[in-house]
C-alpha cells in the first residue's frame, strides 16, 4: 500500500529512540492527508498483524485472509504463536512482545484478539504506529479508557472496528432498526438474557511454564503468583482482566439494546440500580455468581441485563417491548408481535438505517457469517476512511454501560450518572471506579 508504507516509513524515522526498550507508549500521532487517503487502491491488500491468537484471533484472522497477508504475529505463548505461525501460509514472522512487531514491522493493519485489560493500550500504540486497528470486544477494561482511545483514534486519524459482530449479523441490525423506526409503538422496556458466571476456587498457584510470558500478559494488571485459571479463556471470570457476563454477553447484546435506544448517539443511561452475589473465594473467580442491572435512560426507557431465564423474555437474547408491540432476537431468531407480521412488513432501508455508511453486504446471520460482514465493512472503511459499524464512539458508550451495571453491583447501590459529563453525580467514590491502577511499564498514555 503506497500510501501507508510511506507514511509508516514517516513515523518510525520520528519514532527512533522514543521506543528503545519499548516501555513507554510509541511516540506516533500524526494523521492521514485527505491526499494520501485518496491514493489508496480499493484493490490494494492489507499488511496484517495479529496479537493474540488464541481462539477468537485466529478466527477474526482467517476472515481477514481474504483482504490481506498476515505478516506477523504476536503472542505471549510461545506454543500459541508457533500453532498460529504454521497455520498460515504466508508464513508470518512471530513475536513474544507485541511492541517489537509494531515497531519493527510494516503493517497496515493490526488485528487484537487478546485479554481485555490489554485492548486499550494495544489498540492506541497500533494506531499511532500508523495503522488501522480491528480490536475484539469489549473495548476496554474501565470508562476512563475509553476517553484515551478516541483521543489517541482521532489524533491518528485512523479506522478502527470494534469486535462487536452482531451489529453485522442481519437480524440484529434489522430489529434495532425497526424499534427506531416506531414499528412496535414508542420503546417502554428492553430486557438482555445471557447466562450465569462460572463460579470455582480457590485455585492453587503453579510455576510458570517456560513458553508463557506470565509478567507481559499480565500487562498493566497487578503481579500476584502465576493460576492457571486466571488466563487463557478464563481471565473473563477475574475483575482484574475483564467483567464476567456483563463485558464478555453485555458488549454484543446490551450494545444491540443501546443502539435501538439512542442510535449511535454520545449518551448513556442517567440511573443505574445493579445486584449481585460476589463470591469472596480467595484465590478464586471473582464476578458476579448471580447478577441484574437495571437502567433507565432519559427518554423514559428501562433496559434490563440478567443472567437467568424471565417470564417476559422467551430466551437468552434481547426483547423489545413497546407500547404497541414487541420484538425478540437472538443469534437463533428474530421474532415479533407487530401490527403487520414481521414476514410480510416491507423494509426500505433508507427509511431508518442505523448506519449511513457501505455496507451494501449479504444479508448474513450467524457468528462467522457476520464477522464475514464485519471485517468487510472494516475494509472498505480503511480505503473510504468512513465511520465503520462499530466505531470506537460507540462502542465506549457501550461498554461503558456494561462498566455501570459492574460498578453498582460492586458497590450494592444506586447510581446516578451525567453521560455529558461521563461523570457519577455528586458521589465521589463512584467515579474513583472509572479507572485503575496501572502497574509500572504497562501505562496506558
Amino acid at each position: 500500500m503506497k500510501h501507508r508504507s510511506t507514511r509508516r516509513e514517516l513515523l518510525r524515522h520520528a519514532a527512533l529512540g522514543a521506543t528503545a526498550g519499548l516501555v513507554g507508549p510509541l511516540a506516533f500521532q500524526t494523521r492521514l492527508s485527505a491526499q494520501q487517503q485518496a491514493e489508496r487502491s480499493p484493490n490494494e491488500r492489507w499488511r496484517i498483524g495479529c496479537i493474540g491468537m488464541r481462539y477468537q484471533g485466529s478466527v477474526i484472522t482467517r476472515e481477514a485472509e481474504a483482504f490481506g497477508d498476515v505478516v506477523a504475529i504476536s503472542d505471549v505463548d510461545r506454543n500459541v504463536r508457533e500453532q498460529a505461525r504454521a497455520s498460515f501460509g504466508s508464513t508470518p514472522k512471530i513475536y513474544e512482545d507485541y511492541r517489537d512487531m509494531l515497531s519493527k514491522e510494516r503493517l497496515d493493519v493490526v488485528l487484537i484478539a487478546t485479554p481485555d485489560h490489554w485492548h486499550t493500550k494495544m489498540l492506541i500504540d497500533a494506531v499511532r504506529a500508523g495503522c488501522d486497528v480491528y480490536c475484539e470486544k469489549p473495548l476496554t477494561l474501565t470508562i476512563d479508557e475509553g476517553h484515551s482511545i478516541i483521543r489517541a483514534v482521532e489524533e491518528s486519524g485512523a479506522v478502527v472496528q470494534v469486535g462487536t459482530w452482531q451489529r453485522s449479523d442481519f437480524r440484529f441490525r434489522q430489529a434495532a432498526e425497526l424499534v427506531r423506526a416506531g414499528r412496535i409503538g414508542k420503546l417502554r422496556r428492553v430486557t438482555c438474557v445471557t447466562d450465569k458466571n462460572p463460579t470455582g476456587g480457590p485455585f492453587e498457584s503453579r510455576p510458570v511454564p517456560e513458553h508463557f510470558n506470565w509478567n507481559l500478559w499480565q500487562g498493566q494488571t497487578p503481579d500476584v503468583p502465576f493460576i492457571p485459571e486466571r488466563a487463557h479463556y478464563t481471565f473473563r471470570w477475574w475483575y482484574e482482566y475483564s467483567g464476567g457476563k456483563m463485558t464478555d454477553w453485555g458488549a454484543h447484546h446490551l450494545d444491540i439494546a443501546q443502539w435501538a435506544i439512542t442510535g449511535d448517539d454520545e449518551t448513556g443511561p442517567v440511573e443505574i440500580s445493579g445486584q449481585a452475589k460476589l463470591p469472596g473465594i480467595e484465590h478464586g473467580y471473582n464476578v458476579a455468581s448471580d447478577f441484574e442491572a437495571t437502567y433507565t435512560f432519559a427518554n423514559g426507557v428501562v433496559l434490563e441485563a440478567v443472567d437467568h431465564p424471565v417470564d417476559h423474555c422467551p430466551g437468552y437474547g434481547i426483547m423489545f417491548e413497546g407500547e404497541t408491540g414487541k420484538l425478540f432476537v437472538s443469534r437463533s431468531t428474530i421474532t415479533g408481535q407487530l401490527e403487520i407480521p414481521l414476514a410480510e412488513r416491507p423494509f426500505p432501508v433508507d427509511e431508518y438505517s442505523l448506519y449511513r455508511g457501505d455496507l451494501d453486504l449479504p444479508e448474513r446471520m450467524g457468528k462467522i457469517d457476520a464477522i464475514k460482514n464485519h471485517m468487510a465493512n472494516f475494509y472498505a472503511c480503511t480505503h473510504s476512511r468512513q465511520r465503520p459499524v462499530s466505531s470506537v464512539r460507540g462502542q465506549h458508550r457501550t461498554v461503558s454501560t456494561c462498566h455501570l451495571g459492574n460498578i453498582s453491583m460492586r458497590l450494592g447501590r444506586k447510581l446516578q450518572w451525567d453521560p455529558q459529563t461521563e461523570r457519577f453525580v455528586n458521589d465521589a467514590e463512584a467515579d474513583g471506579w472509572l479507572k485503575r491502577e496501572q502497574r509500572a511499564g504497562f501505562e496506558i498514555a
